[in-house]
């Protein structure tokens, strides 16, 4: 089974039988490489495109992480506006005791504002370690953005109906009880 053109290659002298083997032979080879690479070829297509899916999957993640950090910091700043431009002075020589997560902290006011805070009308946040006092409204603004932000805010005083209820409302808290 051999080619005609090599055959008349042959007749003609042009070629001898050794060089028309060799072609062959070379042949061969080529066409058994061809057939290896064949199948190497869609595993090394599966393995660049799993690597490709992967790279994409870590750039997705690494997108996310950059949008949560900018969200958050976008919320720290709004926080901290909130806080700058209601912020009430917090001056004065009662000592205003309150509970941050584990420990009890003071905060010296002066009386107006302590019967404010234990009324609910102002509130305690915490601002980069400081801890400030805002308008309750505001305080309720801030709580919606981050809740860990508000230390403390008290309930709004109780209206005279539910007083009427009290058994105890005719009595006065003492001096030393007020916190």
């Amino acid at each position: 089974m051999s080619n005609p053109l090599q055959e008349q290659l042959r007749k003609a002298g042009l070629v001898n039988d050794k060089q028309l083997k060799k072609a062959q032979k070379d042949q061969r080879k080529e066409r058994q490489r061809a057939s290896e690479n064949k199948g190497a070829a869609p595993e090394a297509e599966k393995a660049r495109l799993q690597a490709q899916a992967e790279k994409a999957a870590r750039d997705r993640e690494l997108n996310l992480q950059k949008k949560e950090a900018e969200e958050r910091k976008a919320l720290a700043a709004q926080i901290r506006q909130l806080v700058e431009a209601n912020r009430q002075p917090a001056e004065g020589e009662v000592a205003f005791n309150f509970a941050d997560g584990g420990a009890v902290k003071r905060l010296y006011v002066n009386e107006a504002l302590r019967k404010r805070i234990a009324q609910g009308q102002i509130a305690i946040v915490k601002l980069d370690g400081k801890y400030e006092l805002v308008p309750a409204e505001v305080a309720e603004r801030i709580a919606a953005r981050d809740a860990s932000c508000v230390v403390l805010k008290n309930a709004p005083e109780r209206t005279g109906e539910e007083t009427k209820d009290d058994p105890y409302a005719a009595y006065q808290v003492p001096d030393d009880l007020i916190w």
